[in-house]
C-alpha cells in the first residue's frame, strides 16, 4: 500500500474513532430536570380521580414516574420525589449494587451459589440471602458505596436516598440513616436514579449493569405493580423489587411493552397501600402511552 494513502486511511480511522459520540456523555445527569408538563399534569389528574390527592399533601405517597423509551431524552413526573420513607424490602436493591461492585474488583465471585443467592435475595425477598449478602458485602462499604460522588443514591442534599444499615434479621441496627434514623430506607427520586443508572449502563459497568437488570427479572412475588399489570398487560416485562411492613409498601420497576420502557416508583405509607400501588401502576402505565401521543 502506498504510504501516503495508509496514512490518509489511519487519519481517516482516527477522525471516525473520536467523532463518536459516547452515548454516556449525552445522557441527562439530574432527572429532575427532564419534568415534562404534559406528563406532569396528567399524573396529578390521574392521583386525583384515584382520591389519591389527599395521600400526596399528608406527603404519606411519593411517586416518580420517567418515560425511558428513549434514554437521552426521559420524560419525568413525580409527586414528594425526594420524601424518604422507610422502605422495607425495597432497598434489597442497594445491596445488589454492593455485590456486582465488589465482583468487579475481584473481591467477590459470581459463582452460580452467589447469583442463586442474589436471585433469592431480589425475585423472592428472602432476607436470609440478604443479611448473607450484606454481610459479604460489608455494611461499611455499601454505605460508603451509596454516599459515593459517583453515584449520590444517597445524598444529603436530596433529603437521602436509598440506605441499608440493619441486617434483613432480628439483629440490632448497624447504622441509621444520618437524616431520618431509618433502618431500610429510600426516597423514590434516587430508586428512580438507581434503575436510570442500570439501564443505561452505568451501575457498575454495562455488562454488569446488564447481569443486574436480568436478576431483578422475573419477579416471584406477584403483588402491587405485577398484579396490576399482569391484569391488563401480561405480556410486559418487568424489572422489579418491591417491600412491604406493616403499614409501608412500596414498589419499583423497569416496565417493558409494546414498544416503550418507563421507570416506575411508588412508597407509600398507609394500610391500603398495597391496593394504592396496585391501582397506580395500572394508571401510570395509561399516562406513559397517552403522553406519548
Amino acid at each position: 500500500m502506498n504510504k501516503r494513502r495508509g496514512f490518509k486511511i489511519y487519519f481517516v480511522i482516527i477522525i471516525l474513532i473520536f467523532a463518536t459520540p459516547v452515548y454516556t456523555n449525552q445522557l441527562p445527569t439530574d432527572l429532575t430536570e427532564t419534568c415534562d408538563p404534559k406528563l406532569q399534569k396528567a399524573l396529578y389528574q390521574c392521583l386525583v380521580s384515584l382520591n389519591l390527592d389527599k395521600a400526596v399533601k399528608r406527603k404519606s405517597l411519593s411517586i416518580v414516574l420517567v418515560d425511558i423509551t428513549d434514554p437521552s431524552f426521559p420524560r419525568m413526573a413525580y409527586v414528594n420525589p425526594n420524601e424518604m420513607m422507610y422502605a422495607a424490602s425495597l432497598p434489597k436493591i442497594a445491596i445488589l449494587l454492593g455485590a456486582f461492585e465488589r465482583i468487579s474488583k475481584g473481591e467477590m465471585t459470581l459463582d452460580a451459589a452467589t447469583r442463586h443467592k442474589l436471585v433469592q435475595m431480589i425475585r423472592n425477598s428472602s432476607n436470609h440471602a440478604a443479611t448473607e449478602i450484606l454481610n459479604k458485602v460489608g455494611k461499611a462499604y455499601l454505605a460508603d458505596l451509596l454516599q459515593s460522588p459517583r453515584y449520590r443514591l444517597y445524598d444529603p442534599e436530596r433529603n437521602g436516598g436509598l440506605w441499608v444499615g440493619k441486617e434483613y434479621s432480628k439483629s440490632g441496627t448497624w447504622k441509621r440513616d444520618p437524616l431520618h434514623n431509618l433502618s431500610h430506607g429510600a426516597t423514590a427520586l434516587q430508586v428512580a436514579r438507581f434503575y436510570y443508572l442500570l439501564q443505561t449502563g452505568r451501575l457498575v459497568s454495562p455488562e454488569l449493569s446488564r447481569q443486574m437488570k436480568t436478576i431483578l427479572g422475573n419477579p416471584a412475588i406477584e403483588h402491587k405493580f405485577v398484579k396490576g399489570l399482569k391484569s391488563v398487560h401480561p405480556e410486559s416485562r418487568i424489572y422489579r423489587k418491591s417491600g412491604t411492613w406493616r403499614q409501608y409498601h412500596s414498589d419499583s420497576a423497569i416496565i417493558e411493552h409494546d414498544g416503550r420502557r418507563y421507570i416506575a416508583v411508588a412508597l407509600a405509607k398507609s394500610p391500603r397501600g398495597g391496593k394504592w400501588l396496585t391501582d397506580l401502576i395500572v394508571a401510570m402505565d395509561n399516562l406513559v402511552f397517552q403522553s406519548a401521543n
